[in-house]
């Protein structure tokens, strides 16, 4: 407590709300597996599997649109707290008998589990442009980049969570576990996260939802293309896959799914010096064009691979490692493009569509996955991927170049 004390305001923000995501998102990435796993073994299909996910997308597409406006309006630690509130709420609702946990059940609880997962992005990703002067654009990249990386990181771990939380105690106990633990989390956020962090000087206006940037238009075509091009195989297909045709357990399951988000989320730390930073370089347009090229040409190879009858265990293990990495680093430079884009006064309107642009390929993603995968299988779903990622890059060409500083001569 005292090492705490002795750190500037601004970064006891940071690492408050950076522990509020953290315990958000182990939560959020044991759950999703817990759904998944559990209701295929009840014998849903993937499409069943694919549709309790449906509402988890859809109100996330809503509530990141939303939920900048209310940001803007209210202060973004009111809207974190309320994500993790009703994420408990959430957990809550899968507590009832077996017989009451229908599908409509179920997806209900999906909903507000989908509104409390983007509040809680939106509202952590928003407060870090708040955070950093906004001439320190070398640190607000790193920070993003520690901020999206340890959260993939940990969703990872989440999953994995999940998958033997299942084996060990059975899906209800796993529930109630995380619903406790997030409950105190939320008591804690309540007493010490800043009041008033992101309110707008001028309240803004219900038509003020939409981004009037170009630049944040454009970057929020290519961020829904790029997810979409991830879940489109990850969500179900590949869980599905690994369980049904590899016959992979619960434990070998959640333990490579979590093995790619935590590797896939320590990429994300560091990309910056992937992408030049040490030499000076912030990315622009055009590192957003060349990353997304070069990441299309995996998921290609890997459906021509499986189509052809390589095996597909080490075709998946070793292609979907290497799509993991470039993955993170087209990710971590897209978190940083829309924090560097997005103006300082309301910023979490911008961040908001921007992040409504993600859901909206998420969903788009999780739908494919469970239709494309019933109907044509994996090597399917990884070509659609491919061809996302294709026009992603495409779009990304519409991206203005970043004002980054040049490196001026030695002292």
């Amino acid at each position: 407590m005292r090492a705490m004390r002795t750190l500037s305001q601004d970064v006891r923000q940071y690492l408050l709300i950076t522990g509020n995501y953290w315990a958000f998102t182990l939560t959020d990435g044991a759950l999703r597996m817990l759904v998944v796993l559990h209701f295929h073994q009840l014998g849903y299909s993937p499409l069943q599997v694919a549709m309790l996910f449906l509402f988890y997308e859809v109100f996330g597409v809503i509530t990141n649109l939303v939920g900048g406006w209310l940001g803007a309006r209210i202060g973004l630690n009111r809207t974190m707290n309320i994500g993790l509130a009703l994420q408990v709420v959430a957990l809550s609702m899968l507590l009832v008998p077996a017989a009451a946990l229908t599908v409509p059940w179920v997806m209900a609880a999906q909903a507000l589990s989908g509104i409390a997962k983007d509040l809680n992005k939106m509202s952590a990703k928003s407060s870090i442009k708040l955070l950093v002067p906004g001439e320190a654009q070398g640190t607000l990249y790193r920070w993003v980049a520690a901020l999206t990386g340890s959260k993939n990181a940990l969703k990872g771990l989440g999953f994995f969570l999940g998958g033997a939380l299942l084996t060990w105690v059975g899906f209800r106990a796993s529930v109630a576990a995380m619903a406790a633990a997030l409950a105190l989390v939320w008591v804690a956020s309540l007493v010490l996260l800043r009041r008033d962090l992101g309110k707008a000087k001028h309240k803004p206006r219900f038509r003020d939802l939409l981004s009037k940037s170009r630049a944040i238009n454009i970057l929020s075509a290519a961020r829904m293309c790029l997810f979409g091009a991830r879940d489109v195989w990850f969500v179900v297909a590949l869980p599905v896959f690994l369980a049904q045709s590899l016959g992979w357990d619960f434990w070998r399951v959640g333990g490579f799914l979590a093995a790619w988000v935590i590797g896939y989320g320590v990429v994300q730390a560091v990309a910056p010096k992937f992408t030049g930073l040490r030499r000076g370089a912030l990315p622009d347009g055009r590192a957003a064009f060349g990353w997304a090229a070069v990441l299309a040409g995996i998921p290609a190879m890997l459906a021509a691979m499986l189509s052809a009858a390589f095996p597909a265990g080490v075709v998946l293990v070793v292609g979907l490692l290497v799509f993991g990495v470039l993955f993170a680093i087209n990710s971590s430079l897209h978190s940083y493009l829309i924090v560097s884009y997005a103006s300082e006064d309301g910023v979490s309107l911008d961040v908001g569509f921007y992040y409504m642009a993600n859901a909206l390929g998420r969903l788009m993603g999780t739908v494919l996955s469970g239709w494309v995968f019933q109907v044509a299988g994996l090597a399917a779903c990884l070509a659609v991927s491919a061809l996302l990622l294709a026009i992603a890059a495409l779009v990304s060409l519409g991206l203005p170049r970043h004002a980054a500083p040049r490196p001026g001569p030695a002292a």
